[in-house]
């Protein structure tokens, strides 16, 4: 099991989800913030904004808050200004990481991740140290339901999709170029297979085996990252054995 791809698999069975639903729509309600602010209100003529409400969507994010965020990015409404940032590490045996950011403070907040690496014993990387080995992919998840791989296979690719991972119980997770995430996740809708969730992710080149100890202390730093407030998302390039992963996730 490796990496930030199955890392939202890892989630589900922990229960983590639906259990930090207001994290997640407050996640989201940044990034629309963001995008509007960055390339207007308008999805249509605003890519990053069409694929973040895409998440929003999947994740049953109420229409309200969406509007309102819109309306806080484009000044329509009072709302506080992020800035983005990325920052890259290390964790536990060596785990390559990378931390994006929306913060109203760089400082606090670099400083605050600082410290989370150093608890779980990694460390702050320089800009450019670890990101190199992470491609940027589009990822769709659909529910299994009464869909066979065949015909998942089959109306990815129709879609134009990259490749179908069928490694999930429940999910079948499609991977995509970054530009195509909405046209697909559009055209697998309009097949009848809408999607439980869509997003940009970061998917490792090469991974790091993580064995013993060091595979409760990595999960432990990712769900710590994952639950700081200025954090939007957090990609890993760890290599779990199946064995192992079952054993920590019944801790």
């Amino acid at each position: 099991m490796s990496g930030h791809s199955k890392w939202s698999t890892i989630k589900r069975k922990k229960g983590a989800l639906d259990a930090k639903r207001g994290k997640i729509f407050s996640r989201l309600a940044k990034e629309i913030s963001v995008a509007a602010k960055t390339g207007g209100g308008d999805a249509d003529m605003n890519p990053r904004l069409r694929t973040v409400l895409l998440a929003a969507r999947a994740e049953n994010m109420p229409k309200d808050n969406i509007d309102r965020a819109i309306k806080k990015g484009t000044g329509e409404l009072p709302g506080v200004t992020y800035e983005e940032a990325r920052y890259e590490g290390y964790g536990p045996s060596g785990v390559a990481l990378i931390v994006d950011v929306l913060t109203d403070n760089k400082n606090r907040t670099v400083s605050e991740i600082r410290h989370l690496l150093t608890r779980y014993g990694g460390s702050m990387a320089e800009t450019g140290a670890v990101v190199w080995n992470f491609e940027q992919k589009g990822s769709i998840s659909i529910e299994r339901g009464s869909i066979t791989e065949e015909q998942i296979f089959e109306k990815a690719i129709e879609a134009g999709a990259e490749d179908v991972d069928t490694d999930s119980d429940d999910v079948f997770v499609i991977s995509t170029e970054p530009h195509d995430l909405h046209a697909v996740a559009a055209s697998l809708e309009e097949m009848g297979m809408p999607a439980k969730s869509a997003e940009l992710t970061m998917i490792p080149k090469t991974t790091v085996r993580v064995e013993g100890n060091a595979v409760s202390t990595i999960l432990k730093l990712m769900e710590a990252l994952e639950e700081h407030d200025d954090v939007q998302n957090v990609f890993a390039n760890f290599d779990i054995p199946d064995e192992a992963m079952a054993a920590a996730l019944e801790e």
